[in-house]
């Protein structure tokens, strides 16, 4: 997302709000923060939902498995060949309690960015492979995507097994057949990280030529991830990462929740973010403490909203400004019902397609939603 065109687009930027008049926020705040996105949420919303008829033979159970019987959402997004692809996460046990279903990552198709077609198997799933053990049985959840500069696939995803969050990543050359690379931080400072609790990996990426591409800073790929606070990795391949560490050896806080705010629980980062002639813009998902002290009256209790903060182009660790106001939230029924009844919209995909960025996210843990900037 980016190059010359972002500047216009950026200047240009609409603001989304649930609870402040829009023109209002775009006089007060529009001018003053040109490093901003703004969406508005199309009429046709959700755009994608769960379909109990998608059926496939789970190699761990060897059983016939609704692998999107319960729920579809988060999704990741990319454009290839004109088209929009969507890697979407899918939940099979609609009995099954929150967290306590099998996670698999299913991929669609879509000619306008708004109707899309699903391949009838998922793309990505726990098997009885070297990664059952990260895998399984919580599966394979949350895919943020990008295109590498040789023209493949990065996607970062969360390996689930029911005891900790593992941030783990996979490749591919046409987005249909992914080979897992396992948790990014196996590797780094001796396997220290390696069983820590790591979530949501947003890769720094470019406008080029029209579509988005993974670029380097400093020679090395940068990535914002975590979930309570966000933190930043470095890496010359994509699949090894390194955090950044501070002097007593311990993960940087490049940026953190804000008490009695939207997001005074959380700050988990959201899609690839955006290298722009203004900085790094990341857009990030905040969630509002459910409890009595440090939670913002402007939104319920517990709500995940979307945010934006602005890094520094040539330092990605350094912090230059923070959006106060969130820019999209729960607001249509099915934002604040289904799994999630606190209300979310948990953004995960951006695109820049026939002209316009394409914003995707989950709704309620439950299904997919769209927001458009035109």
């Amino acid at each position: 997302m980016r190059t010359t065109c972002i500047a216009i687009l950026l200047l240009s930027a609409v603001f989304f709000s649930c609870k402040t008049d829009k023109k209002d926020i775009v006089e007060k705040i529009g001018q003053k923060e040109p490093w901003m996105l703004g969406f508005e949420k199309t009429k046709v919303n959700p755009i994608l939902i769960a379909d109990s008829s998608y059926v496939f033979t789970d190699p761990i159970t060897n059983k016939q498995v609704q692998w999107q019987k319960a729920d579809v959402f988060n999704p990741a997004a990319i454009v290839k060949n004109d088209t929009v692809f969507m890697l979407f996460r899918a939940e099979d046990n609609p009995k099954a309690i929150l967290g306590g279903r099998t996670s698999r990552i299913g991929l669609a198709y879509s000619a306008d960015g708004i109707n899309f077609t699903k391949y009838q198997y998922p793309v990505l799933f726990p098997e009885k492979d070297a990664f059952e053990q990260w895998d399984y049985p919580g599966g394979d959840e949350d895919p943020r995507v990008v295109e590498l500069p040789d023209g493949s696939y990065l996607m970062m995803y969360t390996s689930w097994n029911k005891d900790i969050a593992r941030l783990s990543s996979a490749t591919s050359t046409d987005l249909k057949n992914w080979t897992k690379q396992g948790p990014v931080f196996e590797q780094a400072h001796g396997g220290k990280f390696l069983n820590s609790w790591s979530k949501s990996g947003s890769v720094v990426t470019e406008l080029v030529d029209g579509r988005l591409k993974a670029k380097k800073i400093n020679g090395k790929y940068q990535m914002y991830w975590g979930e309570l606070f966000v933190n930043l990795a470095q890496s010359e391949d994509g699949i090894d990462w390194d955090p950044l560490l501070d002097e007593k050896g311990e993960l940087v806080h490049v940026f953190e929740p804000t008490l009695n705010e939207f997001d005074s629980h959380l700050t988990e980062p959201g899609p690839p973010a955006l290298y722009t002639e203004n900085g790094i813009l990341l857009l990030y998902n905040g969630k509002n403490i459910d409890g009595e002290e440090g939670a913002s009256t402007k939104v319920p209790k517990g709500t995940y909203c979307g945010g934006q903060v602005l890094f520094d182009k040539n330092d990605p660790s350094k912090f230059l400004a923070r959006l106060e106001t969130p820019f999209i939230c729960p607001s249509l029924p099915h934002e604040i019902s289904g799994q999630y009844e606190a209300g979310t919209t948990f953004i995960e995909g951006l695109v820049y397609f026939k002209d316009k960025w394409f914003l995707y996210y989950g709704t309620a843990d439950s299904m997919v939603g769209l927001a458009v900037k035109e």
